[in-house]
């Protein structure tokens, strides 16, 4: 085994016995009889101006879970939750007088709990530890930061496979498009890769950690009088919500913008609403609505427009 596996492994042995030494796997986490969520969520909360999303956010929980955790919370009476100052939207948390001893009780025991473990070790051993664990867990950190994402433009190796990849994976599952949708796809990228070299066409990806999330293009060839057609927009699942989206939409309709495109048109389907809606708020309009089977299955294709944007006087 690689030296670096062997690493690897002794880590997640040392942390295994660490997660059972310090009570997390049994009852009596902290001296108390709450789950470790709830301890770490009094102790969040301990630091003040603190509202529910901020637990989540710090805890990894879903709202759903973090609600629940906080009701048996104050329910207990160990939390209080009032409106904000400048959203009634947002209700910030604080202990209350019995949360404050009860997290009084857990601090005292866990720095007994501390204390006793590194009085076992030397001054410089008990530097080591405390400098470990904090590089350690700042590394853990990072990895629940997702990655920059960036937008580039124009061909890089692997393009068009994965353009086509996102859009078969995402049809396949949302409106049971097969091979023929597939091989559509890619057949007009392989035709559109010939003409990126017209100053007319452009293609943009987004790229994060290396890898092709989100696609979009337009093609001011295809549709002849000036009008230019959005094509291949797509985002990947693990990015959706991220407004990775909006970035690539936008970018595509500045270019339209700066070459004075008359209008800007896009073929879809219905039963997309997110993406309706994204469209409609950037002054796409529907135009044309039928019943098409070009991409595999009986849909209702939709035709949506924008028209150029005034000059500014």
């Amino acid at each position: 085994m690689a030296s670096s596996e062997l690493i690897v492994d002794e880590i997640r042995i040392h942390s295994r016995k660490m997660v059972r030494e310090l009570g997390f796997t049994g009852r009596g986490f902290a001296g108390t009889d709450l789950s470790p969520s709830s301890v770490h969520a009094l102790l969040e909360i301990e630091k003040g101006d603190v509202a529910a999303r901020d637990i989540g956010d710090a805890l990894h929980m879903d709202k759903s879970s973090v609600s629940r955790m906080l009701r048996k919370l104050i329910d207990a009476g160990w939390v209080a939750e009032d409106s904000g100052e400048t959203d009634n939207r947002v209700k910030r948390l604080s202990l209350t007088s019995a949360g404050k001893s009860q997290v009084g009780q857990i601090n005292h025991f866990a720095r007994q709990q501390v204390r006793a473990a590194i009085e076992r070790l030397t001054p410089e051993q008990r530097h080591i530890v405390s400098n470990g664990l904090r590089l350690y867990g700042e590394a853990l950190a990072q990895t629940h930061t997702p990655a920059a994402i960036s937008i580039q433009t124009g061909y890089r190796p692997g393009i068009m496979a994965r353009i086509t990849e996102l859009h078969a994976l995402f049809y396949a599952r949302t409106a049971g498009f097969g091979q023929a949708f597939e091989s559509v796809v890619a057949g007009g990228l392989a035709e559109f890769g010939y003409r990126l070299g017209n100053p007319k066409n452009a293609i943009w990806t987004a790229i994060q950690d290396g890898q092709i999330i989100g696609s979009i293009a337009i093609d001011g060839e295809d549709m002849g009088s000036g009008k230019a057609h959005l094509r291949w927009f797509i985002v990947d699942d693990s990015a959706r919500g991220s407004g990775v989206g909006k970035q690539l939409l936008d970018t595509a309709l500045a270019f339209v913008d700066a070459r004075r495109f008359t209008e800007t048109h896009l073929w879809t389907f219905s039963g997309l609403e997110a993406a309706r809606h994204l469209y409609e708020s950037r002054s796409f309009s529907l135009a044309e609505e039928r019943p098409g089977s070009q991409w595999g299955n009986m849909v209702l294709e939709q035709r949506f427009v924008r028209p150029a944007k005034p000059e500014r006087g």
